[in-house]
């Protein structure tokens, strides 16, 4: 079976790769999604009905801890994961349905930068989440 990018990053980091954790690490490198602990647990158990999700829980905080995942609260309550990118991306949260859409804009940036600059600040780092319904759709109460 080929190598996942994030099973060569966890070798790479000197992590020890146990078969769960290779699960788990397919499990994610798979994901077009940004799966919650409990959505990463259902996958994994499919593929290997052994591990738990305190196994799951263990797995992503380590992998989180190593700089391999990305922990986002999208504010629907439950921390959600995906592989730490290689290039840097923005996220639009439907607050219907949960999904979520990355996206880069470089207007966005140089005018996050600028800002950042008037405020005597050099920027080194920014996370930028917008939240939004479907035009067209109503937001549910």
């Amino acid at each position: 079976m080929k190598v996942t990018r994030i099973e060569k990053l966890c070798v790479d980091k000197g992590l020890r790769m146990t078969e769960q954790r290779r699960v788990i690490a397919r499990v994610l490198s798979g994901a077009e999604d940004h799966p919650d602990a409990e959505e990463l647990y259902r996958r994994a158990a499919a593929l290997d009905p052994h591990i738990s999700i305190a196994t799951v829980y263990r797995t992503v905080k380590l992998f989180e801890d190593a700089g391999i995942l990305e922990r986002h609260d999208f504010r629907d309550g439950r921390a959600r994961y995906e592989e730490a990118p290689e290039s840097h991306h923005d996220h639009l949260i439907d607050v219907q349905t949960g999904s979520v859409i990355e996206f880069r804009n470089e207007e966005i940036e140089k005018l996050q930068r600028r800002v950042a600059e008037e405020l005597g600040f050099e920027l080194v780092d920014h996370r930028l989440e917008l939240y939004g319904v479907p035009k067209g759709k109503k937001l549910k109460p």
